[in-house]
């Protein structure tokens, strides 16, 4: 008898694994740190090292595009079916800053197998998650015994994310004919916990802005002058306390105009993963939750938009008192945004908020520091489904959704192209991305590797609606 298609690709992978984990380890020590200007050379490398990889894995066009900073890496392999559909792979290759001495157990560039997992810088973000890839397409062809995949593949993998990805967005402008396509898979993102697989729908876009506040000409005597002129510390103070209402909600005038809301089923797929949120709020470390009445912890961070106080600061601040009105004060203000609001609408009514709240004799000047917008997958989208399905093959098992409270490029490429973004990763909470010791599951690896396999044949059609994995619906009532 011969072997299932699944079979065939879980064999293909582990004949392979050892060879896949020799070539990580060998990119994994190139110490790609964007923010570093010492590293660029090294960042270069890392595109270099990683084109040569892709040529290697068999796709046909590879190319290093410059940027104003850091290299990206681009590459196509064309299916030779002209009713294919095309697919863009996200990832990237720069890493975040690390040292011996912050902490790490072993050198973060030298990386380490131990019980069932790989250590080192980018071996969960995101470069595990980016190299995955080159196995998974070569289990896929080997099971179906094609030449090149089911889909028209791309892949952009760039090097700028760890510092805020300042080129990325001019580089897919300037590229978006030749990264055109029909959907996007973003590789650079999680899940759950090793026992419950997710695949992320969502990402919150994200504004942030400093507001410089200025009264007197110079500090002044606050016995002589206070309670009589306007002070610039007050005013923050004041604008801080304006900033949400007694239920929590952000209260600067339509900045909820747009905002898509939960559907019910939406929040009943949150509602069933084992939220434990005693373990999460210490893991937080704080001593409490609290948010926006009417939602649970895990809709406020995913699904609602917020404003944090970044930073205030103003007036004399050493040891002892000094009785002055300061001549200045300070705010960092950051706001996540959800699907439906728009990063420029959400700027401009921060400027009117704060120009109407200020009393004459303060001056302020307000900077806002790039803007990335959110992004949200619809629950029933067909390549979505093909996610699910893909991911259920691969874990034998019901996949759950999240969404991500954080923000990354994915909405540029969903802006841009003009397409969908979907989310396949595999790392989980304890893989500390940015932290020392860094690592990644290498059981959830491969089931990375297989789910890339699955996908391209799922996405093409040739198996649509005839594998939807162990109990694995798209939400409740799906078809």
């Amino acid at each position: 008898m011969s072997p299932t298609p699944d079979s065939a690709v879980r064999a293909y992978i582990e004949q392979h694994r050892a060879a896949f984990l020799d070539d990580l380890a060998e990119w994994l020590r190139i110490p790609s740190v964007s923010a570093d200007p010492g590293r660029a050379a090294d960042v270069r490398r890392s595109a270099d090292w990683l084109a040569a990889k892709l040529k290697e894995t068999g796709f046909p066009t590879v190319e290093v595009w410059e940027t104003d900073g850091a290299p990206a890496v681009f590459a196509e392999w064309p299916s030779g079916d002209d009713d294919a559909p095309t697919v863009l792979v996200y990832g990237h290759h720069d890493v975040q800053p690390a040292a011996r001495e912050d902490g790490w157990h072993t050198d973060p560039f030298e990386p380490v197998v131990k019980d069932g997992r790989l250590y080192g810088r980018g071996a969960a973000d995101d470069k595990g998650q980016v190299f995955f890839h080159t196995l998974g397409v070569r289990a896929h062809l080997a099971a179906t015994g094609r030449t090149a995949p089911a889909v028209n593949l791309k892949l952009i993998v760039e090097g700028e994310e760890e510092f805020g990805s300042p080129n990325f967005p001019a580089l897919i402008r300037a590229r978006a004919d030749r990264l055109a396509c029909d959907s996007v898979i973003v590789s650079d993102t999680g899940m759950w916990s090793e026992d419950t697989p997710t695949v992320c729908t969502g990402m919150r876009g994200l504004v942030e802005c400093q507001i410089d506040l200025y009264g007197p000409d110079q500090d002044i005597h606050s016995g002589s002058f206070g309670g009589a002129v306007p002070n610039p510390a007050t005013e923050a103070a004041r604008l801080v306390a304006a900033l949400h209402d007694e239920d929590r909600r952000v209260a600067i005038p339509g900045f909820y105009d747009g905002v898509v809301e939960l559907t019910d089923a939406e929040r009943e797929l949150f509602a069933e993963l084992p939220f434990d949120e005693e373990r999460w709020q210490r893991t937080a470390h704080s001593h409490a939750t609290l948010g926006e009445a009417g939602f649970s912890t895990l809709e406020r961070v995913w699904a609602r938009p917020t404003a944090e106080v970044n930073g205030i600061g103003g007036g004399y601040q050493g040891p002892g008192g000094k009785t002055i009105v300061p001549s200045s004060a300070q705010l960092k203000l950051s706001f996540r945004l959800v699907a439906g609001q728009d990063t420029d609408r959400i700027q401009q009514a921060v400027r009117e908020w704060t120009a109407a709240r200020l009393p004459g004799g303060v001056r302020h000047e307000i900077a806002f520091t790039g803007a990335t917008r959110p992004c949200l997958t619809p629950l029933d989208h067909p390549a979505l489904r093909s996610v699910v399905r893909a991911m259920g093959r691969a874990f034998g098992q019901k996949i759950r959704f999240t969404r991500e409270g954080g923000s990354g490029p994915a909405a540029d490429l969903q802006d841009v192209l003009g397409v969908p973004v979907l989310f396949l990763g595999i790392s989980v909470p304890s893989d500390g991305w940015h932290a020392p010791n860094e690592k990644v599951e290498l059981d959830l690896l491969m089931k990375g590797v297989e789910t890339a396999a699955h996908l391209w044949d799922d996405l093409a059609g040739s198996t649509a609606g005839s594998i939807a994995g162990p109990d694995a619906p798209v939400a409740p009532g799906a078809p």
